[in-house]
């Protein structure tokens, strides 16, 4: 899953960025509200962390300016603990969800699961389907019950993309687009390569290619 952080604090972006990286996103950082609402209009991505105290556009007016233009990515808003009158800003403008500083990585990561998740319309608390366990904690992946087997990050990255996307036609450029940040350079059979990968841990039926156009996994569109 690919994800915009938001924030301008040199230390917490940095720690953000290695921790969610850790926990199997592709981060790409903007450092000021001008920066991230151009990366919000012009990359694709799957949710974002939106600062609101930012240099040069404040964070609510990043908020407000992508959803007057149609962007209905979710957004987290990073606000001060006591300032309950941004967090009220924040859900009229368009935030799905709020976090107070400081906080644990923990509650992030927790957050962006649960709100990936309802976005996609899955309650569960584990990412399941097809036969096909996510243990997104851990990284490992379980089928039809059997031992959890270790994903090394692409691998997790791309499963858990093609999870919450049942039964979708996706691109090899879709996929690229949602596994990589956006300063990446894989080489071009990149996506083949791990989706050989991804079949040999969960099996070669799971994900189809359709000739010329991409993959799908679990049920046909």
């Amino acid at each position: 899953m690919r994800l915009l952080l938001v924030e301008d604090d040199p230390g917490l972006s940095r720690s953000l960025k290695a921790d969610l990286e850790r926990a199997g996103f592709a981060v790409d950082l903007a450092m000021d509200g001008e920066s991230g609402e151009f990366l919000g209009m012009t990359e694709s991505y799957d949710i974002v962390i939106l600062d609101l105290g930012l240099p040069k556009m404040p964070g609510l007016e990043v908020l407000r300016r992508w959803r007057q233009a149609g962007n209905h990515v979710p957004v987290i808003v990073l606000t001060a603990r006591d300032a309950w009158h941004e967090k009220v800003d924040g859900f009229k403008v368009g935030a799905d969800d709020y976090l107070g500083k400081p906080f644990h990585i923990e509650e992030l990561q927790a957050r962006i699961q649960a709100l990936l998740k309802r976005m996609h319309g899955m309650m569960q608390a584990q990412l399941c389907g097809c036969g096909v366990a996510l243990d997104e904690d851990r990284q490992t992946v379980s089928v039809d019950g059997a031992e959890h087997v270790e994903l090394t990050a692409i691998e997790f990255r791309l499963l858990r993309y093609f999870m919450l996307h049942p039964g979708k036609l996706l691109t090899k450029t879709h996929l690229l687009e949602h596994v990589y940040e956006c300063d990446g350079d894989p080489a071009s059979n990149v996506i083949e390569v791990y989706i050989n990968r991804l079949r040999r841990k969960l099996g070669k039926d799971l994900i189809a290619t359709r000739r010329g156009q991409g993959y799908i996994f679990g049920d046909k569109p």
